[in-house]
């Protein structure tokens, strides 16, 4: 599988970006094969592909591809392998420290797929036959029907699933957001792959190799912050992941109530506006305390759940809770 994860090159503004680089954006202009450009909105995009699964795939996938010139990012038609290689070969010339192969079948933290469609038949096939079932993956979708092609899917080829659900909060315009008030007992910095083994005992999907490599990945490649106590030590974090999104708050529990999170809320979604990029995030669906402090910061909650569903999940060490 190659699983584009993106790079310290997210830290640049997008238009400095050269022409032709694959790109993440949250609303973008899609040229369909068949009708008029229609407006698409993305939460994110990571794309995913197993190069050993056999045949063509009987459906399109859509990663972003940025336009030349001013004009609005285009979507590139992956209709057959051939454009799958041409797309592997412009990932490895212009960003080739964000591939990675995944050999490990257990491994679903690098096993990952979004699903984007406008056709749910299409879908289904494309789920059917052109996923490897052998391995452990997740899919992350939020459009109608993501959830039932998995379970259909998976009930006829005897794989068991674990679902979880998440409401997406998405701000408008962070740059409204107040200016952070600091404890003075903290400072403000980034994650530091030292962090690594911390995040991975706290993180309720961690406590496993996989989840420690896949920890390590979002800190060197991703926007995130932390707050440090005098002895630099992390007491809250936040981080982004592979789809853009804005997750895995935590805040160790001496230090809790103080309003860390809040902070860490504000100034990342501050940092990836300013980047050009959305500023959301999902937040487990029964995780009340994050969701008042999305709405309290005029986050506004989406009208679809999302879905993180673990396939096969039997063959890795399984998620322990759901993280907000």
């Amino acid at each position: 599988m190659v699983h584009s994860l993106g790079d310290k090159r997210l830290e640049q503004p997008p238009k400095e970006r050269p022409n032709g680089d694959v790109t993440r954006r949250c609303q973008a202009e899609t040229s369909l094969p068949h009708g008029h450009p229609v407006p698409l909105r993305l939460r994110g995009c990571s794309l995913s592909w197993n190069r050993d699964c056999p045949g063509t795939p009987p459906a399109v996938t859509y990663p972003l591809k940025a336009a030349k010139g001013p004009s609005k990012p285009q979507m590139l038609l992956l209709s057959c392998s051939s454009k799958l290689q041409m797309l592997e070969v412009t990932l490895r010339r212009r960003l080739p420290e964000t591939l990675q192969v995944a050999t490990d079948n257990s491994d679903f933290y690098t096993n990952m797929y979004a699903a984007y469609y406008r056709d749910l038949g299409a879908y289904r096939a494309l789920l059917s036959s052109a996923v490897n079932w052998g391995q452990a993956f997740c899919i992350y979708g939020f459009q109608d029907g993501v959830l039932e092609a998995s379970r259909d899917i998976a009930q006829a080829k005897g794989v068991k699933l674990d679902v979880h659900r998440f409401f997406t909060y998405y701000h408008p315009d962070p740059s409204t957001l107040p200016e952070i008030q600091l404890d003075p007992a903290v400072r403000l910095s980034s994650l530091d792959v030292s962090h690594t083994d911390l995040l991975n005992e706290t993180w309720l999907y961690g406590g496993n190799k996989h989840s420690r490599r896949f920890l390590e990945s979002l800190i060197r490649l991703f926007p995130c912050f932390c707050l440090l106590d005098t002895s630099d030590h992390p007491v809250s974090w936040m981080n982004s992941d592979p789809f853009g999104a804005m997750r895995n708050s935590f805040t160790l529990p001496q230090h809790r109530r103080r309003g860390y999170s809040g902070v860490l809320n504000n100034v990342l979604a501050k940092r990836l506006h300013a980047l050009g990029y959305p500023s959301y995030s999902h937040v487990a669906t029964d995780n009340y305390p994050m969701q008042r402090l999305q709405e309290r910061q005029g986050f506004q909650r989406q009208p679809d759940v999302s879905h993180y569903i673990f396939h096969n999940a039997a063959l890795s060490i399984a998620p322990k809770l759901t993280p907000s």
